[in-house]
């Protein structure tokens, strides 16, 4: 089983799970320890969208789509 699930790491250092994982027997894991507050992550949603939403928007579908917005040179 490969799954990704987010956490805090409180002040004393304790993990807590944002979901249940429910393994059914012991498993390794990898923590990713992040940058900043847990409340804000704006900035690193975007990140993580930023290569998924760019195969979209270079689409020609997409440049038609808004071309109406894009100023006269």
């Amino acid at each position: 089983m490969v799954k990704t699930v987010e956490a805090i790491i409180d002040e004393l250092g304790n993990l807590h799970l944002l979901e249940p994982v429910g393994p059914g027997r012991v498993r390794r894991a990898l923590v990713t320890v992040l940058e900043g507050q847990s409340e804000d992550r704006s900035s690193e949603t975007a990140l993580l969208s930023e290569a998924a939403l760019g195969d979209d928007w270079d689409r020609s579908e997409e440049d038609e789509a808004w071309k109406h917005l894009q100023q006269a040179r």
